[in-house]
């Protein structure tokens, strides 16, 4: 029986590795697949590992409806059994109730992965629709690390050198030139992302004759703003 899954976790914590060891797996065994990504660093139409591994895939738009595309391709005669679905943080509400319903109605395996939440620990629209319509959520198992050694569990966004909690939800950073090379992110324990202390604001800290060794930890660092809903 056909299964939505989503592997989801922080980043650095092998979500792209795993989606592209996941295909081969299923490739292998005779297994047909399509494999789409939105918004990879590497560029358009590619799923790249931050360890060096890529392979083509399909770009998701916005307006790109799953249903049609695989009912599509499979009454003209193409086999479909499984969808790797990198990047799925981007993917719309409505675009994660497709996949559901290519698993539902046509019997198709989709893998879908992704990071769970944005540079303001809230969670990504594709993300949300996910964990509330996967038959399967599965946390990732290789730890991403903050520079503390800490369990990282969040992401934060960092632009020229500074930690930033407000912004465009989606901006794609660690690219290698132009204006959005200014953007980087790293991942966090949540003691850190909370106190905006980043492994540069650690150094800087550390490297200050105001701070202690053991003071590092405890070193004042501005609060974070609250903000009431809307």
């Amino acid at each position: 029986m056909a299964e939505l899954v989503f592997f989801s976790g922080t980043m650095d914590c092998g979500k792209s590795t795993l989606a592209l060891q996941m295909n081969h797996n299923h490739a292998v065994r005779g297994r047909v697949g399509l494999i789409f990504t939105k918004l990879d660093r590497a560029g358009a139409n590619v799923l790249s590992s931050r360890l060096g591994l890529s392979t083509g895939a399909l770009e998701v738009a916005d307006d790109l409806d799953f249903w049609e595309s695989i009912v599509s391709r499979a009454t003209a005669g193409g086999r479909i059994d499984y969808l790797v679905c990198d990047e799925a943080q981007f993917y719309t509400g409505a675009q994660v109730e497709q996949l559901a319903r290519v698993v539902d109605e046509m019997d198709v395996d989709v893998f879908a992965f992704g990071i769970t939440a944005d540079f303001r620990t809230e969670l990504f629209p594709g993300s949300k629709r996910l964990i509330e319509l996967a038959d399967r959520v599965q946390v990732l198992q290789v730890e991403a690390l903050c520079w503390c050694g800490r369990r990282a569990t969040t992401n934060a966004r960092v632009v020229e050198g500074s930690m930033v909690i407000e912004g465009e939800q989606v901006v794609v950073g660690d690219t290698a030139s132009g204006l959005e090379g200014q953007v980087e992110y790293e991942v966090l324990c949540r003691r850190h992302y909370m106190r905006r202390m980043t492994s540069h604001a650690a150094r800087v800290a550390a490297l200050s004759p105001e701070v202690l060794p053991f003071d590092l930890e405890v070193c004042p660092v501005p609060p974070l703003p609250i903000t009431q809903a809307d």
